[in-house]
């Protein structure tokens, strides 16, 4: 078992590179072992396909007869017109045994893939490192089960709990570092969302500004209590709005989604991942929908002391409300601040 969930953790570290990436199919990774050495790997490709275990048997070729596959998802059981089922694959190759991760939920596959092996001779494991490849392919997970993306909560705050000066200035409440792990975490998001007011004072550009990761900037996705569906999904008129000389041509609209609220997630097409990173007002608009799966809180160690709050009112009837909400599942320190990561709590996932 110490050798499966070791080559799982490879595996799931192969899935990491394509997440934010493969939408709507799940970023799954694959190693393909033989004999103890490594004879082929594969991750999901953008946009879907190939899937990890072709890209991890066509690496190997002749060498995967008689291998183990360790794959962090069911192989799918389902053929498509984009490419055969995995599970059809690995057995045409010949491989001995397979050890997956987490079993696949979505109805075309939901077990047939394992069943498939098994029929074909095939040993397998299962639930190897389960939660870790849960959390790994979140995004694919919480679109199948609630039809909306996987929501993540950025905040970059204070120690006393303020994101901007009482002026309003901001720039640079965190250092560099933890400022190079926001753009990390926004390189593996398909979007990421803003407030109307930080889009009209900020004019952020929201990209990755990371060497090697610029082409993985996500889509920019604006909420503004004022747009609703009637207006078809286009972005306001200039006119009615505040305009930043330093704005530019984004303000136009330019290949940003307006949302006239956080339900609205839903009808993204192709995201699966959702980084809702800039202003208080949109945090909270998402925490009293309760539709925040993660939270990143990375904290500077200042004090502004009369500065402008991260949060305002979130819908909380009684303090016990608050608590068993959430659990930490990641700490480290960036550079002089701290961040923390935060999960849903399983006790109160049913809330959403």
């Amino acid at each position: 078992m110490a050798e499966d969930a070791r080559w799982i953790g490879a595996a799931l570290a192969l899935g990491e590179r394509g997440r934010g990436r493969t939408a709507p199919n799940p970023n799954v990774g694959c190693v393909l072992v033989r004999d103890g050495r490594v004879v082929g790997r594969g991750w999901t490709q953008p946009g879907g396909r190939p899937h990890a275990e072709a890209m991890a048997l066509a690496e190997a070729g002749e060498a995967a007869r008689g291998a183990t596959a360790f794959v962090t998802l069911e192989p799918c059981a389902h053929a498509s017109p984009r490419g055969p089922a995995c599970a059809a694959l690995l057995t045409a190759a010949g491989v001995a045994r397979v050890v997956a991760a987490l079993r696949d939920p979505d109805p075309r596959t939901d077990g047939r893939g394992l069943d498939r092996l098994r029929e074909a001779g095939i040993a397998v494991t299962i639930s190897v490192r389960e939660a870790e490849a849960g959390r790994a392919m979140a995004g694919f997970l919480t679109r199948l089960s609630l039809a909306r993306p996987h929501v993540t909560l950025k905040l970059a705050t204070s120690l006393d709990g303020a994101i901007a000066m009482a002026s309003g200035e901001s720039r640079w409440i965190t250092g560099p570092e933890a400022r190079a792990h926001a753009h990390l975490e926004r390189s593996r998001c398909e979007a990421i969302l803003v407030g109307r007011g930080t889009w009209e004072v900020d004019a952020p550009a929201l990209d990755v500004r990371l060497p090697g990761l610029e082409a993985r900037s996500p889509r920019r996705v604006v909420l503004s209590s004022r747009h609703t569906r009637e207006s078809g999904g286009s972005s306001p008129d200039p006119s009615t709005m505040a305009q930043p000389q330093e704005m530019g041509s984004r303000f136009r609209g330019d290949n940003v989604v307006w949302l006239g609220g956080p339900a609205e997630i839903s009808d993204l097409a192709g995201v699966d991942h959702l980084l809702v990173e800039g202003g208080a007002g949109a945090a909270v608009a998402f925490l009293a929908a309760d539709l925040v799966d993660r939270l990143l809180l990375y904290r500077a160690p200042i004090l502004i002391g009369g500065g402008r709050a991260a949060l305002g009112d979130i819908g909380l009837g009684s303090l016990a409300e608050a608590h068993e909400r959430w659990a930490l599942v990641d700490e480290r320190r960036l550079g002089a601040d701290r961040l923390e990561v935060y999960e849903r709590h399983t006790a109160s996932a049913g809330m959403r």
